[in-house]
């Protein structure tokens, strides 16, 4: 019997393991690194244990220090979450060597499936369909897919159209898979466009039964990355979902599964082809429990202590959409963001299964993922619907994040029909649009509510000549409104646009002004009357977008390089961010080198136009 667990990852996935833990009476420990001293996991745990090391990215990563807390506190099993060392062997058997229970599949099925390209050979030797494996030394046609062999969640992961680009794409690739995965191979194969992503979940104890608890679906994805999940799939039709599920259950049998997994296909017209299996818990397992009405961590811990499944799995009933909220601006590339998180709320009936709360402090050295936000109804049409409008209603300020842009994917007419796909993101217009006109003149008068003397509102005149002005920005952009100081109220301010009465919700953080309303939230930047003077970069100074870590100079002093040339490539977040050249010109300074770490706003690289 497992009396007391260490979890073995950080965020949202140990709150989530947390939770089933205190419903069934399990000791929890939490680990965390520096950065994490003070996050909602360390605090929710029963216990916890700092992992020392120099840096913060791989402190997660080293199995000797998750061991050593481990008996350390006292725990009697290790629940990977997923990520990090979820997926690794060697650290499964280091567990089991240290005499303690380990909740997943044994380490062999784990190394079978830890290799992508193994996989795929055992995979279509178990007649599951696959896709041809291509040598990324030997590719010829275009496009193709690079992937990383060691991991998942786009990490790793490029398109490469055309024989140009290929050898700059590879040697990312293999770069981020050795960041995220400490493995750098990768490997490629055919790019099958306009495809669905499609996942089945299976759930196998050691009695030699195997679960098939339904599909998601999760085709919209950014970067590769999944950002909207659904069970079931509106494009599986019964006869196909009957062909998935034996293939899937062929898949976990030919390994001999035991625990929680998923098997990925892609999905075109009734044609599938395996993609990879997952040996753990995933992102997205939320959809399942729900549509299915079981606990999948439960379950983990159970058939770890020697549980049998029941003959047969829960049958589905209704409809589970998840989105994934992630800290990253729209208007920048969707740069991830770092900062302080002041506000977070999320209303309605939804689940929310987050890592932040208020106060959090977002890091640069892990994923910027907020929380997933899952709603659950009897039908499609109204989970979509529950999840749009708690997402419209949230209150999340202090970080930019792609709350918009669920939003709208949430109710756009192709999704709501169910005509999704991989390329969905790129196939429709998202540009996010929004007036900050009203928002800035909301902020103004709650800003003035305020700010009085006596009962009456800094700027209220009884001469109406001339109405105060208020500055701000928005983003990049100078807006500046006029307002009446006799409308002014604080915290909630209701404008009458176009004959519509719309409330906002204005909340102030030092100069940064946060304003919600139904017609959508902007972050606006208060700008003061007498600025302080600011330094000036020289001309053609390039600056660090985000705290990272130099891994890539592409330049040297002296080099001639066009408007959009690459520079360097910066990583943050576990991710690479390429650096390009504003303008054509020459480099006259170069002031990082690789592995060095800088700050947001540091020069780079300085360019004079030619």
């Amino acid at each position: 019997m497992i009396k007391t667990l260490l979890i073995a990852n950080r965020g949202e996935i140990a709150r989530r393991i947390i939770r089933t833990c205190r419903d069934g009476g399990i000791r929890a420990v939490a680990v965390f690194s520096d950065p994490d001293a003070d996050s909602p996991h360390v605090r929710e745990a029963d216990l916890a244990v700092r992992l020392p090391g120099a840096s913060p990215a791989e402190t997660y990563l080293r199995a000797g220090l998750l061991v050593e807390a481990a008996l350390r506190a006292g725990a009697d099993a290790v629940h990977p979450g997923y990520g990090f060392l979820s997926e690794n062997a060697d650290f499964a058997r280091e567990v089991q060597a240290a005499g303690l229970t380990w909740v997943g599949p044994e380490p062999d099925s784990i190394e079978a499936m830890g290799s992508k390209v193994a996989a795929k050979k055992r995979m279509a030797a178990a007649g599951v369909p696959t896709l041809p494996e291509l040598d990324p030394e030997t590719v010829t046609e275009f496009p193709v897919l690079i992937k990383a062999s060691a991991g998942g969640g786009g990490r790793g992961m490029r398109i490469v159209r055309e024989e140009a680009g290929f050898a700059d794409a590879l040697a990312s690739a293999r770069r981020e898979a050795e960041s995220a995965f400490g493995d750098p191979t990768v490997f490629c194969e055919p790019l099958l466009e306009h495809a669905r992503h499609v996942e089945v979940q299976v759930l196998a104890d050691r009695h030699g039964t195997v679960w098939v608890l339904g599909e998601r679906e999760c085709s919209i994805q950014r970067r590769h990355q999944k950002i909207v999940e659904e069970s079931p799939s509106p494009a599986v039709t019964a006869e196909v979902r009957e062909r998935l599920f034996a293939a899937a259950t062929a898949a976990a049998e030919s390994i001999g599964y035991v625990g929680a997994g998923t098997v990925e296909f892609l999905l075109k017209g009734e044609d599938f082809h395996f993609l990879e299996v997952n040996t753990r818990l995933q992102v997205e397992h939320p959809v399942t429990e729900l549509v299915h009405g079981v606990d999948l961590v439960d379950w983990q811990l159970r058939i770890a202590e020697g549980a049998a499944l029941p003959p047969q799995a829960p049958p589905p009933r209704g409809h589970a959409i998840e989105v994934r909220l992630y800290a990253e601006d729209p208007a920048h590339d969707w740069r991830p963001a770092s900062g302080t998180l002041h506000r977070f709320h999320v209303p309605g009936d939804v689940r929310v299964d987050s890592g932040v709360e208020d106060g959090s402090v977002v890091s640069v050295h892990y994923d910027p993922m907020l929380a997933k936000v899952i709603a659950y109804a009897p039908t499609r049409l109204a989970a979509a619907r529950k999840l749009a409008a708690a997402l419209e209603s949230a209150r999340i300020h202090g970080l930019v994040t792609n709350r918009r842009l669920l939003v709208d994917v949430l109710r756009h007419d192709a999704f709501l029909s169910g005509d999704t796909h991989t390329g969905f993101l790129t196939e429709h217009d998202f540009t996010p649009t929004v007036d900050p006109q009203p928002f800035a003149l909301a902020a103004a008068l709650a800003q003035a509510a305020t700010r009085r003397i006596g009962t009456l509102p800094l700027g209220w005149r009884n001469v109406r000549s001339q109405w105060p002005k208020a500055r701000f920005l928005h983003g990049e952009e100078l807006v500046e409104v006029e307002y009446d100081p006799a409308q002014a109220t604080a915290d909630t301010v209701v404008l009458d646009l176009d004959g519509v009465r719309v409330p906002f919700h204005v909340a102030r953080y030092g100069d940064v002004v946060e304003v919600d309303s139904p017609r959508g939230s902007v972050s606006l930047a208060v700008v003061p009357r007498f600025p302080e003077p600011e330094a000036r970069l020289a001309p053609g100074a390039t600056v660090a977008p985000m705290p990272g870590t130099v891994v890539r100079v592409g330049v040297a002093r002296g080099d001639v390089v066009e408007a959009g040339a690459e520079l360097l490539v910066l990583e943050a977040m576990k991710m690479e961010h390429r650096v390009l050249a504003t303008s054509a010109g020459t480099v006259t300074e170069l002031l990082v080198e690789n592995a060095q770490q800088v700050n947001a706003g540091d020069v780079l690289v300085v360019v004079e136009e030619q």
